[in-house]
This record gives C-alpha cells, sequence and structure tokens, in this order.
C-alpha cells in the first residue's frame, strides 16, 4: 500500500507531515511512501534526505496523490472554491489523516464523503492515557508557547531578566500568560527561564498547582462555578457572564502591572473568549508587549489582527498566523511523528496495509468520515443521526 506526502499549499504553512525517520519507519512497516519533491524545503527536509530514507520523490500533487491509500498532510487539502482543488486528486477509499478544521470547515465533511474519502482529523484526539503520544494539539502547542514568548522577547524594548550593573539595576519583565493549556504552560516556563517575573490566569482550578511548579502566581476569581470549569477532555468550559465579569475586574487591575501578556485561551469549536479589552490595553504601560496566539479564532485581544503587529495606545498587539509553523523544524518532527503513531495504530503488525478498528476509541474519536457518509456524531446532520 502506498502513503502519500504531499507539499503544503496554505499560506504561512512550512511544516510536512512526515520527516525521513518516519519515512524509514512506514517502509519498515512495509509501506510504500512517495513525497512531492519540495515538501519538506521550509521544514529544512532536502528531497535527497527523504530519497535516501527509501521514499519515491515526485514532481508534482497529482502524480504524488494517484492510487494512494494513505494522505498525510498538516493541513486540510485545498477545495475547489480555493483555486487549487487538492481535494479532487484524492482517490475514493483513501484515508486521509491531517488537521481538518472540521469546526470551522464542516463544509469539507461533506466533499469528503461525496468523494468516497474516509477523513480523520487529529485534532479530535482524545485526552487518553493510550493517544498521548498522537495528540497533535498538545505537540504544537507546546511549541507555540515556546515562541510566543520568544516573540515578545523581540517585540519588548527592554531585557527581560534583572541585571545589576555598575551603571544600575534593570528589573525584570513582568509577564501575565491568560490560558495556563499546553501552550499556557509552556510559556510560563519559557519566561521563567528568560528570568521574568511571571503570573497566569486560567478558569480552571487544576491549572494552579501547575502554574505554581513553574514557579509563577496564579491570578483567578474562584467560585462554585469554577469546580465545573473543565470539560472531560481536560478543556476549559465557557463561563457564565457573571464570572466574566468578575475575572475581567480582576484581570484590569493585574494587567496595569504587566510589561508582556500573552494570550492563549481557546476552546474547541467555539469563537476564541475576549480576555482583553480595549480599556484593559489602554491602562497599560508605554512599551508593552500583547501575544495573542489565538488571534485566528477570533483572538483574545480587542485589537489584535491576524498576520499583522500593531501599535495602539503605545503598546505593540501581536497577532501572528500558525504560530507552530515559525518554528517548523521541531513542529513538522513532533508533527510527524503524532501521525506515525496513529497510523502505526490502524496498521497491520506486518504486511503494511491498513487494519483499522473502527470500534476503537481513538478511531472513533477522529473519523469523520467512512464509506461515502459523515459518521461523526458531532458533525453529522440531524437527518443522519
Amino acid at each position: 500500500m502506498k502513503i502519500a506526502i504531499p507539499k503544503e499549499r496554505r499560506a504561512y504553512e512550512k511544516r510536512v507531515a512526515a520527516t525521513p525517520d518516519t519515512v524509514k519507519k512506514y517502509r519498515a512497516l512495509g509501506y510504500e511512501v512517495a513525497v512531492e519533491a519540495g515538501a519538506g524545503t521550509e521544514a529544512s527536509y532536502p528531497d535527497e534526505h527523504y530519497a535516501a530514507a527509501g521514499a519515491q520523490i515526485i514532481s508534482d500533487a497529482a502524480m504524488t496523490l494517484r492510487d494512494a491509500d494513505v494522505v498525510l498532510k498538516v493541513q486540510r487539502p485545498m477545495n475547489e472554491g480555493e483555486g487549487r482543488n487538492e481535494m479532487g486528486l484524492l482517490r475514493p477509499g483513501a484515508v486521509l489523516v491531517a488537521m481538518l478544521n472540521p469546526y470551522a470547515a464542516r463544509g469539507d465533511l461533506d466533499a469528503y464523503a461525496r468523494g468516497g474519502i474516509n477523513a480523520m482529523s487529529m485534532e479530535l484526539m482524545p485526552r487518553i492515557t493510550r493517544a498521548q503520544t498522537m495528540d497533535v494539539l498538545s505537540s504544537q502547542s507546546n511549541l507555540a508557547g515556546y515562541k510566543s514568548v520568544l516573540d515578545a522577547a523581540e517585540q519588548f524594548g527592554r531585557a527581560f531578566p534583572m541585571m545589576m550593573t555598575a551603571a544600575g539595576t534593570i528589573p525584570p519583565a513582568r509577564v501575565l500568560v491568560m490560558g495556563a493549556g499546553v501552550a499556557g504552560l509552556q510559556a510560563i516556563a519559557t519566561a521563567r527561564r528568560l528570568g521574568a517575573v511571571v503570573s497566569a490566569t486560567d478558569v480552571r482550578p487544576v491549572a494552579k498547582e501547575q502554574v505554581e511548579s513553574l514557579g509563577a502566581t496564579f491570578v483567578m476569581v474562584e467560585s462554585e462555578e469554577t469546580k465545573a470549569a473543565e470539560t472531560s477532555g481536560g478543556y476549559a468550559k465557557e463561563m457564565s457572564e457573571d464570572y466574566k465579569r468578575r475575572q475581567a475586574e480582576l484581570i484590569a487591575e493585574t494587567i496595569k502591572k504587566q510589561d508582556v501578556v500573552i494570550c492563549t485561551a481557546l476552546i474547541p469549536g467555539r469563537a476564541a473568549p475576549r480576555l482583553l479589552t480595549e480599556e484593559m490595553l489602554r491602562s497599560m504601560k508605554p512599551g508593552s508587549v500583547v501575544i495573542d496566539l489565538a488571534v485566528e479564532q477570533g483572538g483574545n485581544c480587542a485589537l489584535s489582527e491576524p498576520g499583522k503587529v500593531i501599535e495602539a495606545f503605545g503598546i505593540k498587539i501581536v497577532g501572528h498566523r500558525n504560530v507552530p509553523s515559525r518554528i517548523a523544524v521541531d513542529a513538522s518532527a513532533l508533527y510527524a511523528r503524532n501521525l506515525l503513531n496513529f497510523v502505526t495504530l490502524i496498521s497491520a503488525k506486518e504486511g503494511g496495509h491498513l487494519a483499522i478498528n473502527w470500534d476503537d476509541e481513538i478511531v472513533q474519536a477522529v473519523a469523520l468520515t467512512r464509506d461515502g457518509a459523515v459518521v461523526h456524531t458531532q458533525f453529522r446532520q440531524p437527518s443522519a443521526a
């Protein structure tokens, strides 16, 4: 059977779905591997390294995807309305494994079903022990949290650590991390390594211990509501308007003292919660920096704009797109291993062919379409439920 790795064509995407190391492992499983020429170039994985690992290098996407049984991608394939019909190159019966963004691209699911494509969306990976090595959100968010602090340091006009010199003492930067999930915790750890004084906020009480274990101060309004502020999957829930008001008041006072604010709060399937209002931004010190990692889902910050660094009220508001792709080498390596672990799960132990157990809870969690139908319970049309 053939695994195909096409080049990513969406804007701001430099990652690749396989590395030479994972290609070797696919070959060891018995698969043929086809890699489109240039697929790994922007992530510093040249064609010759893939060839040395046993892949066949193909000149274009159509030839790469022709007769492919498994297609591995980073982002969802482009459809006809987006100027390039990558989806039309997939053969009926193929298994597509990628970050398919089903909440924002629900219409694509119907297209997968019509084309007979068995689509697997890696963002839906359940937060269970068996699936930890396949958890793409954690692997990519970890790097995004790290990179967010480096981006803040680049934009900040001062040093992060306290420095004592003959000419005087430079105080440490004060950093507030909003959202203590995977990205937030890595941002805390990175900012602490750079010498900043760090505080963090989250609606989940369980985050307090994690934040404090990294040496940061936890800022949160505690109430009965926060006791149930986490979903069974480990994500934050949408909070009541009353809680949001009280938390905003606390943050408004805290933020006046900060030099850097890093926003990481996301709710699966929903617009990002608005955490920083224009009034809060006005209260920040001149020269402060805000990094909004949620900008592509509506943003946690009132004025952030996707793909832009803007200045307002004397502060910089950074809204880089696709932050994991800004550290493409390592992001690709981790993502490729996530995919390898998933493909291994759905493969026979030997012989280089698929053996998908559709009753496996991991497969059920990520499978969007099967045999011409949308099968995921969250995305089926009511008439098909």
